[in-house]
């Protein structure tokens, strides 16, 4: 069939185009969900050709050489020898990949580039941006493989190749159901509508927030009960926090409370920390950047979240000691309202209106 799709024939063709549009459907509904968008989708269809072209012109270059069955390969030392076409001529996973990564230079011109797969591909993107290199492309050595590792739920492990995957809407919906039961926990109150938006947000930034929270190599244990805790190192306890604040500010914003305020005010010890740990917000970003590695913003978030707890326990806002007291206090707090909403963003996780 392969041999057929490259050779244009329409009944493959046609099953292929229909095929396609069933996955790329299926997948604009998973990432709109999860607020994720591409400018740009590149069809290993657009781009096989490019490959071949590259590999002809590695072959006449002696970057390639053909073997006694006719497949090109090339050798790569230590880490073996990559086949790039078979023997029939049809181009294989890495064919694909030279002619997209040259296509997406060609358009983009990048510092970088960087690819988010599969621990299980270390291999082939090592000898993909060996072959790279070898071809004489000076950028070659800006290409990055975010590498990953695997996600294990409480009832096993996540296989697609046994039968064993998890579908992401099922957990999707899961996340969002055991959000919406704890907000209706809490707010019994709240229609029907406001719970299930509520249940949403928190949900999926439970699901974000855990995965995000160890080192993008980590194998991890995944557990939707668990993520899904108001209270904990997850994402749920940082929503929570800001939601506190926006309803400190709402209160404030009743009591026409405003003003400048005068940060000399806050000598507490539970005061000096949350505003020192609130200034090195920018410093993480950039750590975060270029780790290339989100774990540290989420563990800084937990920490300013509980910073701000302590502060909130130990440092009465609305009703401090004095008026002008009581003001420096709301503007620290707002500025650690937006210090999470931001981080949180950053994270692609939103924070809901109430908890």
């Amino acid at each position: 069939m392969l041999q057929d799709w490259e050779a244009n024939d329409p009944a493959v063709r046609q099953l292929w185009s229909m095929m396609n549009g069933w996955v790329f459907a299926g997948f604009d509904e998973t990432y709109k969900r999860l607020g994720i968008n591409f400018d740009h989708t590149y069809l290993e269809s657009n781009t096989y050709l490019l490959g071949k072209d590259i590999i002809k012109d590695g072959l006449e270059k002696g970057v390639f050489s053909k073997r006694e069955d006719g497949a090109v390969i090339a050798d790569l030392g230590k880490m073996g020898q990559k086949v790039v076409l078979r023997s029939d001529g049809t181009s294989v996973y890495i064919t694909q990949d030279m002619g997209t990564t040259l296509k997406k230079y060609e358009d983009y011109k990048p510092e970088s580039m960087i690819w988010v797969v599969g621990d299980e591909q270390n291999l082939h993107f090592q000898m993909l941006f060996a072959i790279m290199k070898k071809l004489g492309y000076d950028w070659a050595g800006q290409l990055f493989h975010l590498s990953y590792g695997m996600v294990n739920l409480p009832s096993g492990k996540m296989k697609s190749r046994e039968g064993t995957v998890v579908d992401a809407d099922d957990l999707f919906d899961e996340m969002t159901s055991l959000a919406a039961a704890a907000c209706k926990e809490r707010d019994s109150e709240a229609d029907e509508a406001k719970i299930a938006e509520r249940g949403e947000i928190i949900g999926l930034g439970a699901l974000k927030f855990m995965l995000l929270k160890f080192n993008a190599k980590t194998t991890i244990m995944f557990d939707p009960a668990a993520s899904i805790r108001f209270e904990g190192d997850t994402g749920p306890y940082v929503q929570y926090v800001c939601a506190r604040i926006q309803s400190i500010e709402r209160k404030a914003a009743d009591r026409n409370f405003s003003g400048a305020s005068d940060w000399s005010l806050l000598v507490k010890k539970e005061e000096k920390d949350l505003a020192s740990l609130l200034a090195m917000y920018g410093s993480v970003l950039k750590t975060a950047a270029g780790k290339k590695d989100c774990s540290c913003l989420v563990e800084y978030l937990l920490n300013a979240a509980k910073a701000f707890n302590r502060f909130y326990r130990e440092c009465p806002v609305l009703t401090a000691e004095t008026e002008e007291l009581a003001k420096a206090r709301l503007c620290l707090a707002k500025c650690c309202r937006e210090v999470l909403t931001d981080g949180l963003a950053t994270l692609t996780v939103s924070v809901p209106d109430a908890m």
